[in-house]
Formats: C-alpha cells, sequence, structure tokens
C-alpha cells in the first residue's frame, strides 16, 4: 500500500516533532513567494505549507492526505502533477515542496506548472539536496522509510537544471537545515545559494 494512504498520522508527526526545522522550511520558502498571489500547491499532502501562506488550492492524489487538507480548509484535487486540471495561466505562482521526488516525470510536471502559471508566473520548489548531509542520510535509510524507499533525490543543481529545460529563469535559491534534525532546534534564517542547508527553495519565473 502506499504510505501516503496508510502512514498519515505517522507524517503528522513529523511536522510535530521537528518543529525547528519545519520553520526553517517555511521560512526559507517564504522568501521566495510573492506577495498577495493566488497560488497553486503540487503535492499539498496534510496542507502543512499551503495554510501558513495562505495558499487555497492544491492537488493530491492520496485520498488520506487530501481528507486532512481539506479539513484545514483546502481545496484540493485528486490529480497527478504531471496532469493540472486548470486552465493555462491559472495562476501567479506554484508551490512543490518534497514532491518532486516522488513524481512519475519530475520534466514533465515541472513543464505543466509553466502551463498553469501566467507570464511571469513564479515556481518555487522545495526539497532536501541530495548534495548534502541530510540528502545523503535520507538516501542511505531510505529502504526503511515507507515514504522515501521509491523516492529519487535530487540536488540543487539537478533541480534548476530541470527548471530551466522547462522554460523557467531568473532563479534564485534559499537554503536551511545547516545541521542535523536532531540538532535544529529553533528555527534558523535562511540564507542565500546553495551548497551548505540540506533543504533548498528554488524560485524561477516564467518569462
Amino acid at each position: 500500500m502506499n504510505a501516503f494512504e496508510t502512514e498519515v498520522e505517522r507524517y503528522e508527526a513529523w511536522f510535530e516533532n521537528h518543529p525547528g526545522a519545519y520553520q526553517s522550511e517555511l521560512a526559507a520558502i517564504r522568501e521566495l513567494l510573492p506577495k498577495g498571489a493566488r497560488g497553486l500547491e503540487i503535492g499539498t499532502g496534510t496542507g502543512r505549507f499551503s495554510v501558513p501562506f495562505g495558499i487555497v488550492d492544491g492537488v493530491e492524489p492520496a485520498a488520506a492526505m487530501r481528507r486532512v487538507a481539506e479539513g484545514r480548509g483546502l481545496k484540493v484535487l485528486d490529480a497527478v502533477a504531471e496532469d493540472l486540471p486548470f486552465p493555462d495561466g491559472s495562476f501567479d505562482f506554484a508551490l512543490m515542496v518534497t514532491t518532486i521526488c516522488f513524481v512519475a516525470d519530475p520534466l514533465g510536471a515541472l513543464r505543466e506548472a509553466w502551463r498553469i502559471l501566467k507570464p511571469g508566473g513564479r515556481m518555487v520548489v522545495g526539497l532536501v539536496d541530495a548534495d548534502s548531509e541530510l540528502g545523503r542520510s535520507y538516501e542511505a535509510r531510505k529502504a526503511d522509510n515507507p515514504f522515501y524507499r521509491d523516492a529519487r533525490f535530487f540536488s540543487a543543481s539537478e533541480t534548476i537544471q530541470l527548471l530551466d529545460d522547462a522554460g523557467f529563469g531568473n532563479f534564485r535559491c534559499r537554503q536551511t537545515l545547516f545541521q542535523s534534525l536532531e540538532k535544529t532546534d529553533m528555527p534558523e534564517p535562511p540564507r542565500k545559494g546553495f551548497g551548505e542547508g540540506g533543504f533548498i527553495a528554488i524560485a524561477g519565473e516564467r518569462p
């Protein structure tokens, strides 16, 4: 069975058990999101990232996750990243957090995001950097993790290349989680660029 259908409580517990890391990730993403704009989260999960940013619309293929997100007031459609049920140019920005490692066709997903964004719209991707110590730790232990067992982790450089191939440009990055999750008991201020932090937020714009 899909862990995103059967392990919702375990998924939610991560955020409760790692508040410093969670708030650090939110801070990195927040610096790249446009203010007062209509956004879509692709891979909403239980809404842990949509809600703090005021995102109402989302897509999520796991019904168990959707139910929790809907309980938090979100409008979440049953859809995958590669086939978004929205007209061209519907949104000012799109957000994808720890989702790109799960999609079947990452480039196809980013091209689909490009399609539903308005000209000048922004794509923000948050991910665990495969080249970081945190990323290497996740990779080494993924066989024992029901969520990450089938994940393909990407580096920040690989993700920027995917965004570029999908038609995005003008890239900006924020990084955080500069120490282990166990030591991150307080939110860390994000820094520009990548190469030091375990979690990276990357923004690219549709021309």
